[in-house]
């Protein structure tokens, strides 16, 4: 076999296994807390991925608690250790709930942006809104901040992954913060258009 032959096949399997790794960076709403192991919606997404896109693997690096400056710092190596070529963003929704920066979020989030698309990854980020009662201003500025950073950064958007569902509280846990196991079915439908799209670009 010719060097250059050799070439060929090593990066022909580099982009093979690039194509094949979706990586999920997210917190308790990714992360299947409070519910059975499996049954979370990136749990769900897998045999439709796997149906629609053979090979294609998720790997979910979501870590219940986490913030926007918490994936920042996890970020790097996950991507190193996975080398994706999808990237999603669940993150932000701590921050608000601890009444963190907006401004640190948005940076954090922009980062991540930056540092997935160097890397070769195209991302997905997902939006997140919280009550009003946490402040009429804070609520809204932090609803506009994801379609903001997914305009100014040319990347896709679920515009709210609760989409559908956050007024209904027979989907949350006792809590009323992390969505239940029923739930999970229709967060998958509301992350699936976008993250196909994606998939589809890279075919």
């Amino acid at each position: 076999m010719t060097l250059f032959a050799s070439f060929l096949m090593a990066a022909g399997a580099a982009a093979e296994t690039r194509g094949g790794t979706m990586l999920v960076l997210g917190d308790s709403l990714s992360a299947e807390y409070g519910i059975e192991r499996g049954s979370g919606w990136v749990s769900l997404l897998e045999p439709r991925i796997r149906d629609t896109f053979p090979g294609v693997q998720i790997k979910n690096a979501s870590i219940s608690g986490d913030t926007t400056s918490g994936g920042l710092t996890r970020l790097p190596d996950a991507l190193l250790q996975h080398d994706p070529a999808v990237v999603l963003i669940e993150l932000g929704a701590n921050d608000a709930l601890r009444g963190l920066s907006l401004q640190a979020t948005r940076e954090n989030l922009a980062r991540m942006i930056t540092l997935s698309r160097e890397s070769g990854a195209s991302v997905i980020l997902v939006g997140m809104q919280i009550p009003p009662n946490y402040g009429t201003r804070y609520s809204r500025q932090f609803r506009e901040l994801f379609p903001e950073l997914a305009q100014e950064h040319g990347v896709d958007l679920v515009p709210f992954l609760l989409e559908g569902m956050a007024s209904d509280s027979s989907l949350f846990q006792a809590d009323g913060i992390h969505p239940n196991e029923a739930a999970q079915p229709l967060i998958a439908d509301n992350v699936w258009p976008v993250l196909q799209s994606a998939l589809e670009r890279l075919q």
